[in-house]
């Protein structure tokens, strides 16, 4: 029996799909991120309760912190992005949430830098607002401790890699931190979209890609690159035939990134036969009905790709290429005048 529809929510399915690879299913995964978060401003004073929590999203982060606000007696407004569907918006409506919408755009750079910039106006209008700040403030971290207690009770013991996208960096980086302090070896394996700036890839572009949720078109300070041991970037085609894929294979209806991380951690399982191979799987793909599954006919089968292995981001070659990233700082492998360009805001 659950106390409110968060802890249901929050629980995940764990479906094996190969020998070596196991997926960790979410409703919306970013419960986590929320609950953990507004637990932690809480009971530290930052926000109470009747106040107003903002932020900007692309979706399931709105979503799960609007049912947060709902469970804890806080006011919730969302600066939504142009990828928030009808079906995300009127949940967020009837939850009590006050809803901005950025104009329809194709270009989700101009969309996330709009985002930033209607929060920045509502806090000068509104100071008594909290901005949460899910792209940089570490307190998101916080809740995939109990995560990561779930994992390490359900999974068997022995070698362990994490496959997941790194969107804002909270769920992958905060599920192998708390992993991290019980076997430092948990390997971390990153999925970016090419055009995204967290790993270096926004030179290329991608009509189709939808970098919400998988990279970012700003840089976000909850990514930990030193958190990484190898990083994959996919077009979009390949994460819509992966994600098609795993519905037609495993009767699982999952978002794009939950694919892309899929396609991933196959690879790598191939040459790490001895670890077990976690695939996060954030979301349903419920929002990827039309982009995605309703274009079924145009995948291609994920047999028969393979990556490019890569040695330097100079060298990243669309549509798929690998790279052991080592755990090491951007810095270490990014340019001085590029990290300049790309300034957090």
């Amino acid at each position: 029996m659950h106390e409110h529809i968060t802890d249901a929510v929050k629980t995940p399915s764990l479906i094996r799909l190969s020998p070596n690879v196991v997926l960790v299913r979410f409703e919306t995964l970013k419960v986590y991120a929320a609950l953990g978060a507004v637990r932690a401003l809480l009971a530290a004073g930052t926000v109470r309760r009747g106040q107003t929590l903002v932020d900007s999203s692309s979706g399931i982060y709105a979503l799960a912190l609007a049912m947060a606000c709902h469970r804890y007696g806080l006011r919730c407004h969302i600066v939504a992005s142009t990828t928030v569907d009808a079906t995300i918006r009127a949940q967020l409506e009837v939850l009590g949430a006050t809803v901005d919408r950025m104009p329809p755009s194709d270009d989700l750079r101009l969309d996330q830098r709009r985002r930033v910039a209607r929060v920045r106006e509502l806090l000068e209008r509104h100071p008594d607002m909290h901005w949460m700040r899910q792209y940089h403030d570490p307190v998101h971290y916080l809740g995939y401790a109990e995560l990561a207690d779930l994992v390490r009770e359900a999974l068997d013991p022995g070698p362990l890699a994490v496959v997941g996208s790194v969107g804002t960096g909270s769920s992958t980086g905060g599920l192998v931190r708390a992993l991290r302090e019980h076997d430092p070896a948990v390997r971390l394996v990153g999925v970016q979209p090419f055009g995204s700036v967290t790993f270096g890839s926004e030179r290329f572009v991608d009509p189709d890609s939808i970098i919400a949720g998988i990279g970012s078109a700003i840089p976000f300070d909850n990514v930990r690159h030193d958190l990484y041991d190898r990083v994959h970037w996919l077009d979009f085609r390949h994460a819509m035939s992966a994600t098609v894929a795993l519905l037609r294979d495993h009767a699982v209806f999952a978002g794009l990134s939950t694919g892309a991380a899929d396609l991933a951690a196959g690879w790598e399982s191939a040459r790490h036969p001895d670890h077990t191979h976690l695939v996060i799987g954030a979301d349903t793909g419920h929002r990827y009905t039309e982009r995605v599954f309703a274009r079924h006919r145009e995948a291609l089968d994920p047999a028969g790709l393979a990556p490019v292995e890569i040695e330097a981001l100079d060298e990243l070659t669309p549509p798929w290429s690998v790279m052991d990233w080592r755990r090491r700082a951007y810095g270490a492998l990014v340019p001085a005048q590029l990290r300049r360009k790309h300034r957090v805001p």
